[in-house]
């Protein structure tokens, strides 16, 4: 029970050191997945990008988003909700004024999910943790991202087993 206790109050603090960036998101986000077992994901995001621009060189640079999503889980009648929050680490290539901006991304939060089971698979407790590397491009407003996520609860519980998928976004500054 206590870890449970000091996972939350960790999250919490982390939640409200960022709710000035939460609340005021500058691009939105729609994205499609699928696990290997045919578990379909849909999300919906808002993300805010960092005001900070590390390691800026003419071959590219590093920054990032905090990202707050809602997201659902299908496979047949079995069904999930969850909420998460990530912050992303995003290293850009190229100089700030191409059209076309490839970048490469990963991040690690943590997520809510409101069932703990399926498809037979046991995530065995309702918070996870949501890990994530992509790929992606942006142009002019929109950002279009492949990227592979994990969802898992790392050993807090047994069973622990993790989820994978890959995981196609839009996303629309504004």
């Amino acid at each position: 029970m206590k870890k449970y206790f000091l996972i939350l109050t960790l999250c919490a603090f982390t939640i409200n050191s960022f709710a000035e960036e939460l609340l005021s998101f500058d691009e939105v986000s729609l994205g499609v997945g699928e696990s290997k077992d045919h578990i379909h994901i849909y999300r919906l995001g808002g993300k805010n990008n960092f005001e900070s621009i590390w390691f800026k060189s003419d071959y590219g640079r590093l920054s990032g988003y905090y990202e707050a999503s809602i997201h659902y889980w299908e496979k047949g009648n079995d069904q999930i909700y969850g909420v998460a929050f990530s912050p992303v680490f995003v290293y850009y290539l190229g100089g700030m004024s191409d059209t076309f901006q490839p970048y490469v991304e990963a991040g690690i939060g943590v997520a809510y999910i409101s069932k703990t089971k399926i498809n037979g698979r046991n995530m065995a407790t309702h918070f996870q943790f949501e890990d994530r590397i992509g790929l992606g491009i942006k142009t002019g407003s929109y950002d279009f991202n492949a990227r592979y996520m994990h969802y898992s609860n790392a050993g807090i519980e047994k069973p622990n087993n993790g989820i994978d998928i890959i995981m196609f976004t839009l996303a629309y500054k504004f």
